[in-house]
């Protein structure tokens, strides 16, 4: 038998030079030879040179003294700021009242009520059972603050996000304006928000809410504009030959086709609102994050674990009711009159426990945990701390993990010439995306070095590469068996939602009682907190990889490793760039917070900044978390990626 091959006709380019990435090498080579020397006979050194430092810590003190100084005198805070502090401190205390005033009965009767008619009785039952966790752990009170303060933020935030989303869906212009601001709002870690708002607002509950609604508005105003944008075109043709005005069309059309990303948005915000409002008790927020926070400055991790499963079942409960409303979009509605029984049956359940003088939770109710937590920690500190034959102690595991991984990258990091780390930064951004991306990038790392943080900068980046180079083994691992066992994937998915619903925050206390505090610790609970994402990216592109390649490959007799190595990854690239960009960004966020638990560097910086009123120093470290969270994404997120999200 002949075979007979047709062979294409080759066109453009062809050997090495043919390539796109040998070309932008090329280039970079011929760039670096030529700016380098230079560089190094003009400022030799390995370090950021100070001729090339900007001294912002006096000019930021300037303005830090005169913010302060005119707070209750100038005029922009006397009726601007101060009316917005005052509306939010009135409005979130009016909240609080009404439920203390509905009392513990009311409210779980109303949160049950709520889930039953949004989603049916399994997780009526499972929100009530929630709300009444949190009252044996004898968190009532500061469950009942922070969901003040959560339903305040997230109303703003939902509010703001959704103009600003009407504006980017409605406004082509608008949308240019607006892209490149909620992307790099959209990957600033959390603890960047917390120093401006302080020092306008002071320390309190309006700083907190403020903070919050900034960290959580990018996510609703990011997908109420998507929303709007990928409407239906057919709908929208029909509607407006029926001669419909443009706010017809919007209410009528635009909005209802939009309401599943609307959903989605809202429980993005939530759930952003959540984790950010229980950082946000570091400037006062109170509740359970501030229980947390006083916690684990003490090092109490009984008392810390009591205030952190409420959050945690806060969490999951707010996230399966927005989830549940989302995916029950379009199925046959339930009548109207189930919401007059929920209203009913909550105010018949609040009457009764005013009349019965049962508003606050029963002090005989409450269930400590606190000693026995406390107790397991002092076990496993005298028997799994150190000491443990052959594997050794956790203590000697982060040691190590200091001593042979943290400091010799750290080491590296800062032996490199500064040159040469924007040489770096600029090849990995060109690769992986466009001029302007790598230009983004080598900008971003260089204000570092001009804003005087070159050493704590590379240091929070030693942190963030190994926590990251960590959390990409285990999770391309992880993510790899559930695609290709269903099982495993059965088994990982209600451990998967409940670690991916858990605010950031509360991945500290576990770390700090297994592994004390210093930076191992922050890298472990960065490890944990960003691990669930990248498996479900991970899992998720490998099971949609078209089948009939796969069926091809079975065909021509590969084995299920040769399908997965030369099948299943190299179809599911861009899911595999998507999981290093979502890790890379959800590992800064907690190294950062991983400052507060001995981690150093820049969130130490942060965290010094707020707790000794040294805004300067937190401005300045906050500003070059900024820059080095933009660099990151930019370095890992590639260009087909943000040509779909519009970047």
């Amino acid at each position: 038998m002949v075979t007979v091959t047709a062979v294409a006709p080759r066109t453009g380019r062809s050997g090495l030079l043919g390539h796109l990435a040998v070309r932008k090498l090329l280039l970079l080579t011929v760039a670096a030879a030529a700016l380098v020397p230079f560089a190094v006979a003009r400022w030799a050194g390995g370090s950021w040179p100070e001729a090339l430092t900007v001294d912002v810590s006096g000019p930021l003190a300037g303005a830090s003294d005169w913010i302060i100084d005119n707070r209750d005198s100038h005029p922009l805070f006397l009726y601007f700021f101060g009316h917005v502090s005052n509306v939010v401190v009135v409005t979130v205390r009016a909240v609080y009242l009404a439920l203390l005033a509905v009392g513990w009965a009311g409210v779980t009767a109303l949160a049950g009520l709520v889930a039953w008619r949004v989603a049916g009785i399994r997780l009526a039952l499972g929100t009530a059972v929630a709300f009444l966790a949190c009252g044996l752990l004898g968190m009532w009170v500061p469950t009942m603050q922070t969901l003040a303060l959560m339903v305040v933020a997230v109303t703003a935030s939902v509010v703001v996000g959704a103009l600003l989303g009407l504006a980017a869906g409605l406004s082509d212009r608008m949308d240019r304006v607006l892209r490149p601001v909620l992307d790099t709002m959209q990957v600033l870690p959390a603890f960047a928000y917390l120093l401006p708002v302080v020092l306008i607002f002071g320390i309190g509950v309006p700083a907190a809410v403020l903070a919050t609604v900034v960290y959580a508005a990018p996510p609703m105003a990011r997908l109420t504009a998507l929303g709007l944008r990928g409407a239906d075109k057919e709908v929208l043709e029909a509607v407006e030959s029926l001669g419909t005005t443009s706010r017809q069309r919007l209410l009528t059309a635009r909005i209802p086709l939009a309401r599943k990303e609307l959903l989605l948005g809202l429980n993005q915000t939530i759930m952003m609102a959540l984790s950010m409002a229980v950082i946000a008790s570091v400037i006062g927020a109170g509740g359970l994050g501030d229980r947390v926070y006083q916690a684990l400055a003490s090092v109490d991790v009984g008392a810390a674990l009591a205030a952190g499963i409420p959050i945690v079942l806060l969490a999951v409960v707010l996230d399966r009711v927005t989830g549940a409303a989302g995916a029950n979009l379009g199925q046959a509605p339930r009548p109207r009159t189930h919401w007059l029984y929920v209203v009913a049956g909550a105010a018949v359940v609040a009457v009764a426990g005013r009349l019965t003088a049962r508003l606050e939770w029963p002090d005989g109710w409450v269930v400590s945990i606190v000693e026995p937590v406390n107790r397991a920690v002092g076990w496993m500190t005298d028997h799994l701390y150190s000491g443990v034959p052959v594997v050794g102690g956790t203590a000697d595991w982060a040691a190590r993990f200091t001593t042979w991984v943290l400091d010799p990258i750290r080491d590296g990091l800062q032996w490199l010439p500064w040159w040469s780390v924007l040489l770096v930064v600029a090849t990995l951004a060109w690769l992986i995306g466009t001029w302007r991306t790598a230009l983004t990038a080598v900008l971003a790392m260089a204000a570092i070095g001009v804003l005087g943080v070159w050493n704590p900068s590379l240091d929070t980046l030693s942190q963030v590469l190994a926590a990251v180079a960590v959390t990409l083994v285990v999770g391309f691992a992880t993510g790899i068996a559930a695609a290709r066992s269903d099982r495993v994937d059965r088994l990982l998915r209600p451990v998967l939602d409940v670690f991916q619903t858990m605010p950031q925050f509360v991945y500290l206390i576990p770390v700090v009682a297994l592994f004390g505090v210093g930076r191992a610790p922050a890298a472990a609970a960065a490890v944990v907190y960003a691990l669930p994402a990248v498996v479900r990216i991970t899992a998720q592109g490998l099971r949609q990889v078209d089948p009939a390649a796969l069926e091809s490959a079975r065909s021509l007799g590969a084995t299920s490793a040769q399908q997965l190595r030369q099948v299943q990854l190299p179809l599911a690239r861009p899911a595999l760039l998507l999981a290093v960009n979502q890790g890379v960004v959800l590992v800064l966020a907690v190294v950062i917070i991983g400052g507060m638990v001995g981690g150093g560097a820049l969130g130490y910086d942060v965290v010094f900044g707020l707790a000794q009123g040294d805004l300067a120093t937190g401005l300045v470290a906050g500003a070059a978390i900024v820059c080095l969270g933009l660099m990151l994404d930019r370095v890992t997120q590639p260009t087909e990626r943000r040509a779909k999200k519009g970047a």
